[in-house]
């Protein structure tokens, strides 16, 4: 899949800390084909994503994230929950349930579909529920394209993803993150 933690053996070290990473100071949070779980600070949401795709490491990618506080007008987090389990090798459509915002996603790789499957970690504030959503247009036009998603206004959120899958070709085209 086109779309997250323990460095475990030293070999595989210089692999994830070789590719480009233009997030500063973010480190690549898994191996290829290895899985993960990355949750932001206690009152803080995911606002920046990238990805790096390499076909010969299993049609896989790595991931890394960056996290923001809330503002203040929002409030504390009032619960936390790890959502549905989007399942790799197909297309999937996902907003955290409960007008949740994403604070965290684990992910884990399946080699007979060369796909992952994904699971956001959601966060409901005690004085926003945000509604209304939009897609970004800040895909790779690509499915080997490096992928790149900051969210630079301060007051939007992602709330979601979504996905296309070709079963003919084992690639996920595009990933669309729900503001």
């Amino acid at each position: 899949m086109a779309l997250l933690f323990l460095l475990c053996a030293l070999p595989f070290l210089a692999v994830v800390t070789g590719q480009p990473n233009f997030i500063p100071d973010e480190p690549w949070v898994n191996m290829y084909r290895q899985g993960f779980n990355f949750q932001c600070p206690h009152g803080e949401v995911i606002m920046a994503i990238r990805s790096y795709f390499s076909e010969k490491e299993g049609s896989d990618r790595l991931w890394t994230f960056e996290c923001q506080p809330t503002p203040s007008t929002m409030g504390e987090p009032t619960e936390c929950w790890w959502d549905d389990i989007n399942r790799g090798g197909q297309e999937w459509y996902q907003l955290c349930t409960n007008n949740g915002l994403v604070a965290g996603v684990q992910s884990q790789y399946f080699p007979a579909v060369l796909d992952r499957e994904w699971q956001f970690y959601c966060c409901r504030y005690s004085r926003r529920c945000p509604y209304s959503c939009t897609f970004t247009e800040d895909v790779p036009e690509h499915y080997k394209e490096e992928g790149d998603i900051v969210i630079e206004n301060y007051g939007y959120f992602i709330r979601g993803a979504s996905t296309t899958f070709s079963a003919v070709h084992r690639w996920v085209s595009a990933i669309h993150v729900s503001l």
